[in-house]
């Protein structure tokens, strides 16, 4: 009996142990990827006893912790995919995969002014009346906030209301921007913010409402890809002197290893999992829609990540 507290004890000196032996991973990842990837960081970690980190920020604020301050994760996972290529390639990053997309909708919260007023028709009258406050991220931060904008110019094309972003835009103004759109959420439901341009997966995880915004406008349908690119934004580039334009088409997350990565072996342990059948299934459960077939963007992915591509675990209508 006198040895049976040591053996209580003996699991948790064993997993401490374990986690000493093994590097752990730094995750840096898109605002609204930390309600998704917390079931499934967890789960990766507990079966492999791998300690992880992660640093949540704007896609291009991450990019950029990259490039400009030499802030260098082990795992990357962004909005937008189009951030590796316009960014971080060659230099940082060779390769890419894509694994879920999403939507852009307007969220609000039960007291946000005119609310009995919003529909897919007319939403934009609403939004630009003069007792509205309107939140959206930041654009040179945050792929949810140049897609805010996206989302005005094909509203604007399509119930050809030219006036359209200016007058919206004039009840979103710098007090009402923040660094990435996850950070909105708060803002809503505290009153401070009737409305806010975020991602559905953002509007559903945290139980606000949000209006479903039309396929031609919401950056969220393959079929519209050729319309999306109608719209574009100007951004600041991989330097602060230097700019790039980004050009709408339909969202999709991707993540992958930095070539300076510490512990590459790991990560691409990782990547493996998220691509993967449980991964994706943990993600989905999490309100993510990983309705898509996963695909390696460049060249050097490591070849366990490659053979990881798996179809579609879920149904697309249902995968969010």
């Amino acid at each position: 009996m006198a040895r049976l507290p040591s053996l209580l004890l003996l699991p948790a000196v064993l997993a401490c142990a374990r986690n000493e032996t093994r590097p752990g991973l730094v995750v840096a990842h898109a605002g609204s990827l930390a309600v998704p990837l917390r079931a499934a960081l967890d789960s990766f970690s507990a079966a492999t006893g791998t300690p992880i980190r992660t640093v949540s920020a704007g896609s291009v604020e991450l990019a950029r912790r990259v490039t400009d301050l030499r802030d260098i994760p082990d795992v990357l996972a962004l909005a937008d995919e189009e951030v590796f290529p316009k960014l971080l390639m060659p230099e940082h990053v060779r390769w890419y995969v894509t694994f879920a997309r999403n939507r852009m909708v307007i969220a609000y919260a039960l007291h946000a002014r005119h609310a009995a007023d919003v529909d897919s028709t007319g939403w934009w009258r609403v939004l630009s009346r003069r007792d509205v406050e309107v939140g959206r991220s930041d654009p040179a931060l945050d792929p949810a906030g140049y897609r805010a904008l996206m989302v005005l110019q094909l509203a604007a094309r399509a119930y050809d209301e030219p006036g359209l972003p200016d007058s919206v835009l004039a009840r979103s103004p710098a007090r009402n921007v923040r660094p990435k759109s996850s950070d909105l959420i708060a803002l809503l439901q505290t009153g401070a913010l009737d409305y806010a341009f975020v991602y559905e997966s953002s509007a559903r995880n945290a139980g606000l409402r949000w209006l479903a915004l039309p396929a031609a406008i919401n950056l969220g349908d393959d079929a519209s890809a050729a319309a999306y690119a109608a719209a574009s934004v100007r951004i600041p580039g991989s330097t602060r002197a230097d700019t790039v334009v980004v050009t709408g088409a339909p969202i999709r997350y991707a993540l992958s290893i930095p070539s300076e990565a510490r512990n590459p072996a790991a990560a691409a342990e990782l990547v493996v999992f998220l691509i993967g059948r449980e991964g994706r299934a943990l993600l989905g459960r999490a309100g993510l829609d990983v309705g898509i077939t996963p695909r390696v963007v460049g060249d050097g992915a490591p070849p366990a990540v490659r053979d990881a591509l798996v179809a579609p675990t879920v149904r697309a209508d249902t995968a969010h």
